[in-house]
């Protein structure tokens, strides 16, 4: 086990990927916050929130799937664009819970506030076939690959 955390992901990443737009955090992995959350205590939370909307994305042999966890937010609350002709942005808002003056909040560690993320998605990605789906919390985002044509391959008779 590794004491240094990795700057490019976690167990499942192969490295760097250079097709992400997002912003990149090199203290998240840190026990300790930024200095900065001690002046300005709202935007730190806002830029937690905001940086922490974990996404996976795979590639299968016909697509593209992106699959974010998003508990507790309805689809109402999530955008999916494109953007730029190939950036695909999911956004979304999770609200404060209205606070009662009778209430005694003993503990407080469901994020909330603003989410955004970008991908910049491949040459070979049909960005006008994007489908987007949520269920029981979890966004899937499928955007279908242009079909490789394979190259005809005729055997040569060898004479001789």
């Amino acid at each position: 086990m590794s004491l240094i955390p990795s700057f490019f992901g976690d167990r499942r990443s192969n490295g760097f990927d250079p097709y992400a737009l997002d912003l990149w955090d090199p203290l998240r992995d840190f026990p300790f916050r930024s200095s900065l959350s001690t002046y300005f205590p709202e935007s730190s939370r806002e830029v937690s929130a905001f940086a922490n909307a974990r996404i996976d994305w795979k590639e299968t042999p016909e697509a593209h799937v992106l699959k974010a966890d998003l508990p507790g937010l309805r689809k109402e609350e999530v955008k999916v664009e494109v953007e730029d002709d190939r950036v695909i942005q999911i956004s979304g808002e999770r609200n404060v819970e209205k606070e009662d003056k009778n209430d005694t909040w003993h503990r407080v560690e469901r994020s909330n506030g603003k989410f955004l993320r970008r991908f910049r998605l491949p040459e070979n990605a049909k960005m006008d076939q994007i489908k987007a789906a949520m269920e029981n919390g979890v966004l899937t985002v499928t955007v279908p690959k242009v079909e490789t044509k394979k190259p005809d391959v005729k055997a040569i008779q060898i004479s001789g």
